[in-house]
């Protein structure tokens, strides 16, 4: 009943915040125009920057965290760390002092603290958790990590160190705990959902140590914060509320950002961007993406599990002509599975050139001279490395057609697409895509491509014993040049066996009024309202 009350509550104050939009920056309030729904607010369960930019950018913390507008690592709930040198044992030295948040669901009785460093992670790697076995959950990052095999224990030494002791040695392991699956809930705020017999609603009603305080949420219309006014860097809290107008049209987003309903859009379809520099209110806050945009192919799904079938539709997708269409010249061709800015990207390495002819060719090699018929999934909203999906699935249907190649599209609510992509596998072929979350070549081979995340972010359902032979080497390689020459050869393995066909590297752009401050492009594809505020 509480929670109903809540809910009501949340239902209310998001339509009085949806209406009172435009006028919202005179009450010190941004509003954000978002793409599309969030997921839930559990950043371990969640793995969009959908989802993290509701949560993780705004809610909580990580132990480490990302210098905003880089990838330079910073202190975040720890103030330093330290890690053998093997590799094998990490230990954080925790913040003093850092306030959970107050809700209308909770008051935190004391400071954060080890505790909820192990009940973050703990219930992530022990299924017998008591909080685990009473709210069942996935949490896909983690696993797409290896670090449910890998770490061997998480010790409290005292109230405010934490030590983690892993099976064999990572040398990414401090970087991707600042990712946002990392980051830190309260044990408390657990302990009394526990209590209380109400695990799920750590999902709905998020508290973390954050620089904005959730409020409340709509599906489809709104979500609400207030500033936190205990969070422990104040510097940063320039907003004293900030709004997300959940706005999938790409259209009515502009129009929302021109009449000054909005301050802040996301992902501007690439024919509106002159329109966008000619507006003298308006200003594009822009950089070359972190990321790639690829069709993945279900290697469990014959006739997809054979490498000549995966090279006919490789080889017959126009990609220049999709950079026009789909990105208006706003985006480079994608050849490898990881970004040109990502250290030990292959350079040698070339696509197959465009020949449907030889596609064919290579299909009646295969026993399938007549072609055949597949799903091609594609998302239904927008995304940094793809701002029109759906157009890019119907050009890549005729490329096809050209080979005898029948695809039916298919698609469904995103956060439905993400589950079903993950943990169903349903698909033949599927559009995806990928933002870098920690500037490592594993964050791109080993989560989309590795053996560890075929249940999760390996789409491509690809498990190839010599290329992950290849990632685990990496991983546990403290030397830069050896890891460097690890992932070319990866690299080499995957455009042998094209388990997916990179598209593009976007050009991402946001759109933001000039009364907005300290707004930074981030390389990871995040949107972050902290330093943030309206003139």
């Amino acid at each position: 009943m509480r929670l109903g009350k809540l809910l009501c509550a949340a239902f209310i104050s998001c339509i009085t915040v949806v209406g009172a939009a435009a006028h919202a920056a005179s009450a010190g309030t941004l509003v954000f125009c978002s793409e599309g729904s969030p997921a839930g607010f559990d950043p371990g369960q969640h793995t969009t920057s959908t989802d993290f930019d509701a949560s993780t950018n705004t809610v909580y913390n990580e132990l480490v965290q990302f210098r905003n507008g880089t990838l330079d690592l910073t202190p975040g709930l720890a103030t330093s760390w330290d890690s053998s040198p093997d590799q094998r044992v990490h230990t954080f030295h925790l913040r003093h002092g850092v306030k959970f948040q107050t809700t209308a669901w909770f008051r935190p009785a004391r400071d954060f603290n080890a505790d909820d460093v192990l009940f973050t992670f703990n219930r992530m790697l022990d299924p017998q958790q008591p909080f685990r076995k009473a709210y069942p959950t996935s949490f896909p990052y983690f696993t797409d990590l290896g670090f449910d095999k890998n770490i061997e224990r998480i010790e409290k030494l005292d109230d405010y160190t934490v030590r983690f002791d892993l099976k064999t040695p990572d040398v990414i392991f401090v970087g991707n705990l600042a990712m946002s699956f990392a980051s830190i809930l309260s044990a408390e705020y657990a302990a009394q959902l526990s209590a209380a017999h109400r695990e799920a609603d750590i999902n709905q009603l998020p508290v973390g140590t954050g620089p904005f305080v959730f409020r409340s949420y709509q599906k489809d219309a709104a979500i609400r914060y207030d500033a936190n006014p205990d969070y422990w860097r104040p510097e940063d809290v320039k907003l004293a509320h900030l709004v997300f107008a959940i706005t999938p049209d790409p259209k009515v987003r502009i129009q929302k950002l021109e009449s000054g309903e909005c301050q802040v859009s996301v992902f501007p379809r690439p024919t509106d961007l002159d329109t966008i520099k000619r507006n003298p209110k308006l200003k594009i806050v822009s950089g070359v993406g972190f990321n790639v945009g690829f069709v993945a192919y279900n290697t469990q799904h014959p006739p997809l599990d054979r490498v000549k079938v995966r090279e006919a539709l490789d080889m017959a997708i126009d990609k220049p002509a999709i950079i026009q269409a789909v990105f208006a010249g706003n985006a480079k061709i994608a050849t490898n599975p990881m970004p040109p800015a990502q250290w030990s990207y292959n350079t040698t390495l070339r696509d197959a050139p465009y020949d449907p002819a030889k596609a064919r060719a290579l299909l009646a090699q295969a026993g399938l001279p007549d072609g055949f018929e597949l799903t091609l999934w594609a998302m239904p909203v927008q995304r940094p490395y793809n701002p029109n999906a759906q157009l890019m699935a119907q050009l890549i249907q005729q490329d096809w057609a050209k080979i005898g190649v029948r695809a039916k599209i298919v698609s469904y609510e995103w956060g439905e697409y993400n589950r079903r992509a993950k943990q169903g596998g349903e698909h033949d072929a599927l559009l995806y895509g990928w933002s870098g979350d920690n500037g490592d070549p594993d964050n791109w081979l080993g989560a989309l491509l590795g053996c560890e995340a075929v249940h999760g972010s390996n789409v491509s359902k690809w498990c190839d014993p010599s290329f992950n032979s290849l990632i685990e080497k990496a991983r546990s390689d403290t030397n830069v040049a050896e890891r460097t020459s690890l992932y070319e050869q990866a690299q080499i393995i995957f455009k042998q066996q094209v388990p997916f066909t990179p598209i593009a590297h976007s050009i991402v752009s946001l759109p933001a009024s000039k009364r907005v401050d300290g707004l930074v492009f981030s390389p990871l594809g995040s949107h972050r309202f902290d330093g943030v505020s309206l003139q």
